[in-house]
């Protein structure tokens, strides 16, 4: 899409000094302001929070700065107290010449939303430049022969102050042979002539000394001087006559070196050699002289620098003829420069928002241009486009400026970032054209949540391992970016086996290592399920959840427990054989269990050694001990046997058990054979004593505080409805007859009660 601009000129005009400040509203948008020139710096130029109906939150709420096309930093702006300020010493002279009015104009800009205010500060000329003459003296040859009226061209004084600061008045001194003549143009420019007006005598006064002043029209008044010579010639009494007052041309701002734009002529009524007439540039017309050369001898004026409308729409040259008795006459040569097509548009960004959100709404503005085109007329105006093809478009939101914003959904997954050309091509012939490529970054916006490549994981782990312990990586991912895409491991904190699961787990945050916090138990827990979350770094955050199995394996970590026969501290007589037992006569059965599982719990019994061990054998399997030969009177009453129970772990685990077997036909035999079973018997009954009266004393206590408590809360009860009674009752006890209303008033005495 094409937008067309045009660059405009500004048109001036003389306006009187005045040393104030003065605010005028120029249109909507638009402020103008006059101070004085060299205000010292941080002068206050104006108040733009009053003047353009702002405040100072909008002023920093939105970034406010000063753009100007050219640059130049002569005005500031005091965001805090909402006033332009001087930012650097500013010289009208310096800054436009003679030109007048002369103004600054900027442009203050503000962001989210963007806003564009001109400014135009307009520089008031104050008195500081006097008059002044480029030579401190000047010579001439005047004939004697010279008749009163004849004119003597001087230079005029400078002044770079305008209107009345710059120069008014001319006087010379002495006056006896000679006045001063002030000649305005139609243009309003001045030239000087000295004028004989008293015939010259050579031979009285060969030479003449005067002094010429300028003085301008300030406050005070300043002054300049220059010396004139004046030397008395003989002869030569006819001036040279320029055929016009005034020559105007006009030049294409292309004209190569050498081309000739004028001829200018002068006559001079003389003969001989002093009729013969030179041309040559004014004194004071420097500038011009390094851009132009006139033939001294037949007046072609020439092109011999380079012209450029841009810099300079108009030269003046004043231009002398003299001939050889040094009589001049003065002209004036006004060249018009004309525009070609010579420039290129300029494309500036003063403001560019990047990155920006993926998720920015329609018509978000990226960025502010100015483009402008220094030529002027069709030459200047500029169309500007960017590739049909992007989210983007542009448009036009002032005179020079545009506004790239954005024209579609933007997805940073898809497209990261977008490299923008933009086009400004001018309607010259040939057209000039400008590309400007900025390269925009489109920043994540947390809008996807992290995924888990499963949703259930499974880890195996051995009883019995060290807290600490590393069980499993969880791994996710995001496709968001930086911050919104740096995930985060969490545990959630359900219950596992009637504790927080953060008992038994930990989740490291960053790398989501799964570690066990402590030792597991087969035995007690085979398995554990919980859920890890993967959280994203946005905001707000988006998570997603991984179920966790964890498989506890078994470790052969228990001996095998003995359940039977009972070990106590002393020898008991476990099992009694008679003498008249068999062959593979049953004495007892170790009973042993093991809480591991699998070959870990496979027991054996084997018979570790025994008092006879041809007498007995104990099942590998079964735990069975039996006689393998017939009993005999020789064979000893008191038997002891070790049994050792073994499990089939790697390595293997077991426990031993001692079997106390008598062998004896009746049971008062066996008594005074194991004498150390009465004193175990007599420590088992006081133990068993003991403990019957300490369950006896916690009863009693137990029973005796419940009563206590139960008699409370019935009291606290009972005394609560009898108040609410009275508290029913005194409602409507004035109502009573006199003897009731004693005997409730005695009633109430004694419970306490005032009525």
């Amino acid at each position: 899409m094409g937008v067309l601009c045009y660059l405009t000129e500004n048109k001036f005009s003389l306006w009187p000094l005045v040393l104030c400040i003065s605010v005028a509203e120029m249109a909507v948008g638009q402020v103008r302001y006059s101070i004085p020139e060299e205000m010292a710096m941080g002068s206050v130029v104006g108040n733009i929070i009053q003047d353009l109906g702002l405040d100072i939150k909008r002023l920093k709420s939105g970034r406010a700065r000063i753009f100007t096309e050219d640059g130049s930093e002569y005005i500031g702006l005091n965001a805090d107290k909402g006033t332009l300020v001087v930012a650097k010493r500013i010289d009208r002279e310096e800054l436009c010449k003679q030109v007048s009015p002369c103004s600054l104009h900027f442009q203050i800009i503000l962001e989210n939303p963007m806003e564009l205010h001109r400014i135009d500060v307009e520089i008031l000329d104050i008195n500081d430049n006097a008059p002044y003459f480029s030579k401190k003296e000047y010579n001439f040859q005047v004939i004697e022969s010279a008749s009163p009226g004849a004119r003597y061209s001087l230079e005029s004084a400078s002044d770079p102050d305008v209107a009345m600061n710059t120069i008014q008045t001319y006087k010379l001194n002495p006056t006896a042979n000679f006045k001063l003549n002030v000649v305005s143009l139609p243009d309003r420019t001045k030239y000087i002539e000295m004028v004989l007006h008293t015939s010259l005598d050579r031979e009285k006064q060969e030479e003449h000394k005067l002094t010429l002043t300028a003085f301008d029209g300030g406050d005070p008044q300043k002054s300049g001087s220059v010396k004139i010579n004046v030397i008395v010639l003989d002869a030569n009494d006819n001036a040279p006559v320029f055929s016009q007052s005034v020559y105007r041309v006009t030049v294409p701002e292309n004209a190569p070196k050498g081309t000739v734009i004028l001829t200018v002529s002068a006559t001079d009524n003389d003969k001989g050699t002093n009729e013969e007439v030179t041309f040559s540039f004014s004194q004071h017309t420097s500038r011009a002289s390094s851009l132009f050369l006139i033939d001294p001898h037949n007046g072609e004026m020439a092109v011999t620098g380079v012209l450029d409308y841009e810099k300079a729409k108009h030269y003046e040259i004043d231009i002398e003829a003299t001939d050889k008795g040094g009589l001049t006459d003065t002209s004036k040569v006004l060249i018009d420069v004309t525009d070609q097509n010579d420039n290129a548009p300029v494309v500036s960004i003063i403001s560019f928002s990047n990155p920006i959100p993926e998720d920015s709404p329609l018509n978000t503005v990226i960025a502010m241009l100015n483009i402008k085109d220094l030529d002027s007329g069709k030459n200047s105006q500029v169309r500007c486009y960017i590739s049909p093809n992007l989210p983007f478009k542009i448009k036009s939101s002032a005179p020079n400026f545009y506004s790239l914003i954005s024209d579609d959904v933007l997805d940073r997954e898809t497209v990261p970032e977008y490299n923008i050309t933009i086009t400004a091509v001018d309607g010259g012939f040939p057209p000039f054209s400008t590309n400007k490529t900025i390269n925009l970054k489109i920043s994540d916006v947390n809008d996807h949540a992290p995924t888990f490549p499963q949703q259930f994981l499974t880890a195996f782990v051995t009883e019995n391992n060290s807290p600490g312990m590393p069980l499993l990586t969880v791994k996710a991912s995001d496709m968001d970016y930086g911050s919104n895409a740096r995930i985060s491991y969490f545990l959630e904190d359900n219950q596992l086996n009637g504790m927080s699961a953060s008992a038994y787990f930990s989740v490291n945050a960053e790398r989501g290592e799964i570690l066990a916090v402590r030792s597991f138990d087969y035995e007690q827990t085979k398995e554990f399920q919980f859920r890890v979350k993967a959280q994203d770094g946005g905001s707000p955050p988006l998570s997603s959840n991984v179920t966790i199995k964890i498989m506890v394996q078994d470790q052969n970590d228990n001996a095998p427990q003995v359940l039977y026969p009972v070990q106590t501290g002393g020898s008991l007589v476990a099992e009694m054989v008679p003498r008249s037992a068999d062959v593979g006569y049953l004495v007892t059965k170790v009973v042993a269990v093991d809480v591991d599982s699998g070959q870990n719990a496979w027991l054996s019994y084997k018979l570790q050694k025994a008092t006879d061990r041809a007498l007995f054998e104990v099942g590998l399997q079964n735990g069975e001990i039996r006689t393998i030969r017939q009993v005999t009177d020789k064979d000893a009453m008191k038997q002891r046997l070790t049994v050792t129970v073994e499990d089939s772990g790697q390595p293997s685990r077991s426990s031993t058990v001692t079997v106390n077997v008598a062998v004896a036909d009746s049971f008062p035999e066996v008594l005074s054979e194991f004498t150390d079973y009465t004193h175990d018997k007599e420590y088992n009954d006081n133990l068993t004593f003991y403990l019957v009266l300490a369950l006896a004393v916690v009863s009693f206590l137990f029973i005796t505080c419940l009563v206590v408590i139960i008699s409370v809360k019935v009291y606290r009860w009972r005394r609560e409805r009898f108040f609410l009674q009275i508290q029913r009752e005194s409602s409507c006890y004035s109502i009573l007859p006199a003897p009731l209303r004693r005997r409730r008033g005695h009633r109430y005495a004694e419970a306490g009660v005032q009525l």
